[in-house]
C-alpha cells in the first residue's frame, strides 16, 4: 500500500496485519480521489474505521488543510501514527483514539466538508455511525459522505434518515456510496 499522488507521492505505508481491517487497494484508492480531486485542496477529512490511514493520509497528499483519523484498534493505531510520522503529516492530523460514535463528539470544526468511512462489513455499523452524524453541526447540506460498503449492503435507509445518495460507484466486491444530508 502506498500513496498514490500529491506531495507524498508513492511513498509506502503500513498495514496492520490479519484480517481486522481491510485496507482499500492502490487501485481503488485512485478511482475515489479521482471523483474527489476538485474537493479535496484545503478541506477537512475525517476518516473514520481509519484502519492504516491510507485515506485521510492520501486526503492530506492532495492538499487537505486537516485530516481527522479515527480507529480504535491498537495495532491500527500505531499504523497511523507511525504513517504520520513517515509522511510528515502529523501537523495536519487529529488522531481519536476511541470508538467511531464517541470519536464524533470531539470533531471541533465549523463544517466538516469530507467524511469518509470504511467500517466492517455486515455490522450495521454504516447506519449507526450516519444516524449520529446527523445530529451533529459541523456535518451540513455541503458536507459529503462517503460510505465504503459490501457490493450487497442496502442503503434505502438513507433517505428516510435525511440523506440523499448523490453517486455510487461499484467495483468487484465493494462499492462507495455518496450521500449528501437534505
Amino acid at each position: 500500500m502506498r500513496v498514490i499522488a500529491g506531495i507524498a507521492r508513492s511513498l509506502p505505508l503500513k498495514c496492520p496485519s490479519g484480517l481486522d481491517t481491510r485496507p482499500t487497494t492502490d487501485r481503488i484508492k485512485e478511482t475515489l480521489f479521482n471523483m474527489l480531486q476538485a474537493e479535496i485542496p484545503g478541506c477537512v477529512f475525517v476518516d473514520i474505521f481509519s484502519g492504516s490511514g491510507g485515506i485521510g493520509i492520501e486526503a492530506i497528499s492532495r492538499g487537505a488543510k486537516k485530516a481527522y483519523f479515527i480507529e480504535n484498534g491498537k495495532e491500527a493505531l500505531s499504523c497511523i501514527e507511525d504513517n504520520l510520522k513517515f509522511t510528515k503529516f502529523t501537523d495536519k492530523a487529529v488522531v481519536l483514539k476511541q470508538d467511531a460514535i464517541s470519536a464524533l463528539n470531539n470533531i471541533y470544526e465549523k463544517e466538516a466538508d469530507i467524511i469518509f468511512m470504511d467500517p466492517p462489513y455486515d455490522q450495521g455499523l454504516e447506519k449507526q455511525v450516519l444516524s449520529v452524524l446527523k445530529g451533529f453541526r459541523y456535518v451540513t447540506e455541503n458536507t459529503l459522505i462517503i460510505v465504503e460498503a459490501h457490493l450487497k449492503c442496502d442503503f434505502s435507509f438513507a433517505e428516510d434518515m435525511g440523506y440523499q445518495i448523490v453517486k455510487e460507484k461499484k467495483y468487484k466486491t465493494n462499492k462507495h456510496v455518496f450521500l449528501r444530508r437534505q
